[in-house]
């Protein structure tokens, strides 16, 4: 484990670096309504931010800081149940979240891409996964509605023209070296455990292929409720989180050190790429509310919303602490 001392002279060097924030700009404002505050420990690594700014949100105020263990198949349920407050993670199922009238706001975009297609041979482009079977955790899970998504852009139906086959993430690896499988959807570290152990090929990388890295992938979004009653809070939270993601971007090997140390995540190696992999410094350059329009319209095409886009938007997101602390935190 990274030393508290050792970590925050690091946080210290990189706010010098990238002019994270102007110099009492957290203590001109008043302190928290509230100390406590519980996030998703999810299976990913590419919500790494939010594990590296534990200690940046206790100097935010938050000294009652929990993350609370989740699958992946339960994270946005957690939202709508009361079980988190704030947290990271990918775009789409909180759409289908706001779409189904739960109280929850999406606030920021945090990093472009994790998500990659992973297939075996014969399998070159999404248009071949037709009549294939394609693994995910759960149906309507990240995985489910990314690959949807992707199936959609490029006139397949993903509800007749995949097969679905559900599995545990951790088994990814083994059903698809085994041809239990013809391709999967995963995000770290399931790529970077695929291709160090070279099985399968990679279909689409959504860090680099477009349209998917012009979009957020991962988000940072909070129960309505949580914002209502602490935008002070609200802000504090976002604002640690978002120099995080600074640290990622500059500082790869304290980051990756940092998720093994304190148990995210096990293997160093590929935290290590994670982090290098991920483009973790355009949150600032890209839009939050393209992100979640074009996700709205792919999902529509594919019926699973109901609502417009403009209406998604009206009622599942706040930019205001984004759009103060673009400004704040001027890289």
């Amino acid at each position: 484990m990274i030393a508290r001392r050792t970590f925050l002279r690091g946080v210290a060097a990189a706010t010098a670096a990238t002019a994270f924030g102007r110099p009492g700009s957290v203590g001109a404002e008043p302190p928290p309504e509230t100390t406590k505050l519980r996030l998703a420990q999810i299976e990913g690594i590419c919500v790494a931010p939010q594990y590296v700014a534990s200690e940046l949100l206790a100097l935010e105020g938050f000294t009652d800081l929990e993350y609370v263990t989740i699958a992946d198949t339960k994270t946005y349920a957690s939202f709508a149940s009361g079980d988190i407050d704030l947290s990271m993670a990918f775009v789409a199922p909180f759409l289908l979240q706001v779409d189904a009238g739960v109280p929850v706001v999406l606030l920021a975009g945090v990093h472009v891409g994790c998500f990659e297609v992973v297939g075996n041979p014969g399998i070159r482009a999404i248009r071949d996964l037709k009549g294939k079977r394609v693994g995910i955790p759960a149906v309507e899970s990240s995985h489910h509605l990314f690959l949807s998504s992707m199936a959609a852009y490029v006139g397949l139906n993903p509800r007749q023209d995949i097969t679905w086959v559900i599995h545990k993430t951790a088994d990814s690896a083994e059903l698809l070296a085994a041809g239990k499988l013809d391709a999967l959807i995963g995000f770290p570290p399931v790529p970077q455990e695929l291709r160090a152990k070279r099985i399968g090929h990679v279909i689409v990388n959504s860090s680099v292929d477009r349209p998917w890295s012009q979009y957020f992938c991962c988000t940072i979004a909070a129960r309505k409720e949580f914002v209502r009653r602490n935008p002070v809070a609200t802000k504090r939270a976002v604002r640690a989180i978002l120099k995080a993601t600074d640290v990622c971007a500059l500082e790869p090997e304290r980051a990756a050190r940092t998720i093994v140390g304190r148990g995210f995540t096990n293997v160093y190696d590929y935290a290590l790429a994670t982090m290098k992999e991920i483009p973790y410094q355009r949150w600032r350059e890209y839009d939050p509310e393209d992100t979640a329009r074009f996700y709205s319209l792919r999902l529509r095409e594919v019926g699973m919303l109901k609502n417009i886009p403009q209406k998604i938007l009206a009622d599942g997101t706040d930019w205001r602490f984004l759009n103060e602390l673009k400004k704040e935190l001027k890289g």
